[in-house]
């Protein structure tokens, strides 16, 4: 039954959201990555999911999916982009965070974040260097590494509390304490792997799962709530 839960849940959840908004993480080009950044700040806000990848393909009509367009286009302009997108209630923040943000990394790494991620020591260091950027907390740090494992080969965040709270909702792990939990996931994973799909898909539908439907009790909606050790 898990093995077919864990086969279910990737299937209909688990797809990752660079995939979804067309970004070529995988390339590990400066552009894609730069791309994926943007749309996990986006992410990283109290929003929901639509109108945050709805303001990311916002900027790429606009054009703004550069730190140079960024800085470019100025204030005002991104604020527009921002509501065009419905991006309206952190709309002023978040064109101040953007500005800040694209500005520290043309300064400290030449526009490219593949920089960053050689300079650091280590995951700690990788994840302290990113939270130099204005506005970019622990949140919009989870969702932007967790979709580069794989890619960087120091990108290896701890699962999030979504993730934690739909993995131990199915019985795949007992510790509530993010290093543990990850271990176990990867255990499980390595037992009941997916053919063609990767351990990225596993976190992103447990994430997922977490937060559409345990963080919500929409146990009644959830897609694989046949396998959750509450039922």
């Amino acid at each position: 039954m898990r093995s077919k839960t864990i086969a279910e849940l990737v299937d209909k959840l688990g797809r990752p959201y660079h995939e979804l908004l067309g970004i070529n993480l995988r390339s590990g080009k400066k552009e894609e990555i730069f791309k994926w950044f943007i749309a996990s700040s986006l992410f990283g806000a109290r929003i929901s999911e639509t109108i945050a990848m709805k303001t990311y393909k916002q900027f790429e009509k606009d054009g703004l999916l550069s730190p140079e367009r960024i800085i470019a286009r100025g204030w005002s302009r991104l604020v527009e982009s921002l509501d065009r997108g419905g991006y309206v209630r952190y709309d002023f923040s978040t064109a101040d965070d953007l500005l800040a943000l694209s500005d520290l990394l043309m300064r400290s790494y030449g526009g490219d974040l593949n920089k960053l991620h050689n300079q650091a020591k280590d995951s700690a260091d990788l994840e302290a260097h990113l939270k130099e950027f204005r506005g970019v907390g622990d949140v919009t740090v989870n969702i932007f590494l967790r979709e580069l494992r794989g890619v960087w080969k120091k990108a290896d965040p701890l699962p999030g509390r979504h993730a934690i709270l739909a993995a131990r909702n199915l019985g795949l792990v007992k510790s509530a304490r993010p290093a543990e939990a990850l271990d176990e996931l990867r255990r499980v994973w390595k037992a009941k792997v997916v053919p063609r799909k990767t351990f990225v898909n596993f976190e992103v539908a447990l994430s997922r799962l977490g937060r559409l439907y345990c963080n919500k009790s929409k146990c009644d909606e959830c897609p694989v709530y046949k396998g959750c050790k509450r039922f």
